[in-house]
């Protein structure tokens, strides 16, 4: 992996993770992924008032999660994958990683296993004769 002096610099990522990093922001996007939603309609289900899930939603949206349209006289909050992908395709380093290690821990696994198999063939019975 590389040292961190070494990673590219993602100033655009922080204010994403900052804003993943809260229950009910991430609540919020799920629900959004069915499609627009009034800051109402996104508020009820949580156990917050409708002014916080203001504020978690000008979170998401100073994260480019979240855009705010208007229609007639209502405000529509809408998911924004763009930053979501950016997300992502930073974490798909660390996934890269994570799959390289597993997959020598199973190689590993695999490789005893089939030495404990022969050892176990060569080890003495232990019975009464």
């Amino acid at each position: 992996m590389t040292d961190l002096l070494d990673e590219p610099r993602t100033p655009a990522l922080d204010p994403v993770f900052h804003a993943l990093a809260d229950p009910h922001r991430r609540d919020m996007l799920r629900r959004l992924e069915g499609g627009a939603r009034t800051v109402g309609d996104l508020a009820a289900p949580l156990p917050i008032s409708l002014a916080a899930a203001s504020k978690h939603l000008q979170t998401l949206e100073r994260a480019g999660l979240v855009r705010k349209e208007a229609v007639g006289r209502r405000r529509m909050c809408v998911l924004e994958p763009t930053a979501l992908r950016a997300a992502h395709a930073w974490l798909g380093r660390y996934e890269r990683f994570w799959t390289e290690r597993l997959d020598a821990l199973e190689q590993r696994l695999v490789l005893d296993a089939s030495t404990d198999g022969v050892n176990a063939s060569d080890a003495p019975e232990h019975g009464d004769g």
